[in-house]
């Protein structure tokens, strides 16, 4: 009988393995896997949803391209939000993206909106959160600010909560705590997850 043992890795130890993964794909395995992504998401049952939040992607950081996102958004006539973070309260403004809106790099590398119509919280249908790693209950890692942690306990309960990962899900995060958001779903290259 064979006995399958995992290593349940805290999310430091995560951010670690999970930033190195990164730093080895090429900006052609960005591109690939970011396209393969967004060709599951329009496969997901989410589309009768109305305003969509969508994060900008730290290119440095091998984050995933949501600009493929943005074009299937567009192209369904959805209602796209993009956020602003503000440091000092660890908290974001989230503004609709039109063909006016201007943005601008903060110092970690994210574009931002300089201005323009700001969306209330509770407007927002669906949420696509950047992530470092996930496990198989759908909890997930980030960069350790706080920031989609706060904004997503603002969002109203029944707000979908879509991941997205260039690699396949842990077993376990072993020190995730009871406040901690769990997504609903999280769509790799390979695979939608729902939790």
């Amino acid at each position: 009988m064979a006995i399958n043992y995992f290593y349940i890795m805290t999310k430091k130890e995560l951010r670690i393995k999970y930033q190195q993964l990164r730093n080895l794909l090429s900006n052609n395995d960005v591109e690939g896997m970011s396209l393969e992504i967004a060709n599951q998401l329009v496969k997901m049952p989410i589309w009768e949803k109305k305003y969509f939040h969508v994060f900008l992607p730290i290119v440095e950081k091998k984050e995933i391209d949501t600009e493929f996102i943005l074009h299937v958004l567009a192209g369904k006539d959805k209602e796209i939000v993009v956020s602003k973070s503000d440091f000092d309260c660890i908290g974001m403004t989230h503004f609709l993206l039109t063909d006016a809106t201007k943005f601008k790099k903060n110092h970690y590398g994210v574009s931002e909106p300089v201005d323009g119509l700001i969306v209330p919280v509770e407007k927002i249908d669906v949420v696509f959160v950047p992530l470092l790693a996930f496990d198989k209950f759908g909890n997930r890692v980030g960069y350790g600010k706080g920031f989609y942690d706060i904004f997503l306990r603002e969002c109203r309960p029944d707000a979908l909560k879509i991941g997205f990962s260039f690699f396949e899900a842990e077993e376990e995060i072993e020190d995730v705590f009871e406040k901690d958001i769990k997504l609903d779903y999280c769509i790799t290259p390979k695979a939608v997850y729902k939790f």
